[in-house]
């Protein structure tokens, strides 16, 4: 799949090329929200919330690695995510954004969808969207690859709103799909 084309949903896609496509517009979209922005726009805050886009990019670069490392592979997700005290810092992505430069937060997140679609087609050709992940949740089961694609889904539309507030209380950018020449990340 050429992630940079995937502009719509194809008409008649089968169940993967929709998860895959509803997933990539998601991220396109995103990209669009918080591209082009220094370091006081990745910062900025709308409201009462303690939210920026910095650690809404760092937030889905943490649950990219989760999502398909470790939950769907069992796989360590990486640096720095391995790297952090998660009992004693359970918000630590969100909090040290603020000290790493705009270039730092895209290249961390570009390189966790990257090694997301790796991933993921390792799944869809070890096992389809029936693949059973590695995570076994407390009540024993364990989620496959489409309710982990789902999720990322879900998890992506949910930030990518937040997004779209806080992009708009710095610089007015309104829309909601991204423009043909946004690249995917």
């Amino acid at each position: 799949m050429d992630y940079n084309t995937v502009m719509e949903l194809p008409a008649a896609g089968d169940e993967i090329e929709t998860l895959l496509g509803v997933l990539e517009r998601n991220r396109r979209t995103f990209a669009w929200k918080v591209g082009g922005l220094d370091a006081a726009g990745m910062n900025a805050k709308l409201g009462p919330s303690t939210m920026t886009l910095g650690g809404l990019v760092k937030h889905l670069a943490l649950v990219e690695a989760d999502m398909f490392s470790h939950r769907l592979l069992g796989r360590d997700p990486g640096a720095p995510w391995n790297k952090v005290d998660w009992d004693s810092d359970p918000d630590w992505e969100w909090r040290t954004a603020a000290y790493d430069s705009p270039d730092e937060l895209l290249k961390l997140w570009r390189d966790a969808v990257a090694q997301s679609r790796a991933s993921v087609a390792e799944a869809l050709q070890d096992g389809g969207l029936d693949l059973t992940g590695k995570l076994v949740w407390p009540d024993g089961t364990s989620p496959n690859l489409r309710r982990l694609l789902a999720d990322m889904i879900e998890e992506y539309a949910r930030h990518t709103g937040h997004a779209d507030l806080i992009r708009e209380s710095i610089d007015g950018l309104v829309g909601e799909d991204a423009p043909k020449e946004v690249t995917a990340p």
